[in-house]
């Protein structure tokens, strides 16, 4: 017992330290820790697009539900450069909703900029009728792969463990049913017999099954993926999208940014198309057109079409 208190406080002291040290750390950082938040130095959008304006923004009834995530407006400058013009969507429950895009369309900063980690020049972002960046306990959110420090010195079951501080609050010890729902998550993932091994060790696939356990155990009502599938083997992209579904079926809001227009896009329902400017918005069905993608790609796209 003296040992596992002093290993849980030793972790958490180091945590804090870890949080004072770095300056940009806000709400949503406390349990994402374990990412390298240089957001800026990994945007590309230096390099020049042409200029399209949005042809295809699918009105819906919904667009003014509280349950739902209400994007209006919003732009987002870096430095001399707009990376996002007047964007205008909505982000359902129950929906699998894709952010795709170009090189430099803007996708992740779209995601960055919802969740206030990149400053916004324009609009706003409102789930429940209010600003979504007063309520990021609400939300899960998963960086891209190569924004995280695998040399962190924690195991599997420390960074699950990180998705319960908010609700644990810090140096407070785990509940036993903190703990319970973060087997149950490294069950479903498929990864509960690497807990004690370092993250660094293990496998883009593990790795990233790893994170999404840390995710669940959050237990939020918005999950927000940034390039999940980069670097997986396919048994995981199976695994993610399985458990995507679940979420779905819960109504929660599941958004994930995605570039790949090959067979996994007909997993999603819903879809945001970027080339800085907003090309589109709606379901699969009405996003992917030719006219869409080709404004979009700049030029002729081949796309999984079933």
């Amino acid at each position: 017992m003296k040992n596992m208190i002093f290993s849980y406080n030793g972790f958490h002291i180091f945590l804090i330290f870890i949080v004072n040290s770095k300056w940009r750390i806000n709400k949503l950082h406390l349990t994402t820790v374990v990412e390298n938040i240089s957001f800026y130095q990994k945007i590309n959008l230096l390099r020049r697009q042409p200029e399209v304006k949005p042809v295809q923004i699918v009105k819906s009834r919904d667009m003014n539900n509280s349950e739902s995530i209400n994007i209006a407006h919003l732009g987002v400058n870096y430095r001399t450069q707009q990376a996002l013009r007047d964007v205008n969507c909505i982000i359902k429950p129950g929906k699998l909703t894709g952010i795709f895009g170009p090189n430099g369309a803007g996708k992740s900063t779209l995601m960055k900029a919802m969740l206030g980690l990149v400053p916004k020049s324009s609009g706003n972002v409102l789930y429940k009728s209010q600003p979504l960046t007063q309520q990021l306990e609400k939300v899960a959110y998963v960086p891209q792969r190569n924004q995280i420090d695998w040399n962190y010195p924690a195991t599997v079951w420390d960074v699950v463990m990180m998705g319960r501080i908010k609700k644990t609050g810090w140096l407070r010890s785990f509940s036993v049913v903190s703990r319970q729902i973060a087997k149950e998550s490294l069950d479903r993932v498929g990864m509960r017999e690497y807990s004690d091994r370092p993250i660094g060790e293990l496998s883009g696939g593990q790795q990233q099954r790893v994170f999404l356990a840390r995710a669940l155990t959050q237990q939020a009502d918005i999950f927000c993926f940034d390039e999940p599938f980069v670097g997986i083997d396919q048994k995981t992209q199976s695994v993610i999208f399985e458990v995507f579904q679940e979420l779905t079926k819960l109504n929660k809001i599941v958004l994930v940014v995605n570039h790949d227009l090959g067979e996994s896009i007909t997993h999603f329902d819903d879809l945001i198309l970027l080339n800085r400017d907003l090309i589109a918005t709606g379901s699969r069905q009405q996003v992917l057109t030719e006219k869409n993608l080709n404004l979009a790609y700049g030029g002729k796209v081949i796309y999984f079409a079933a």
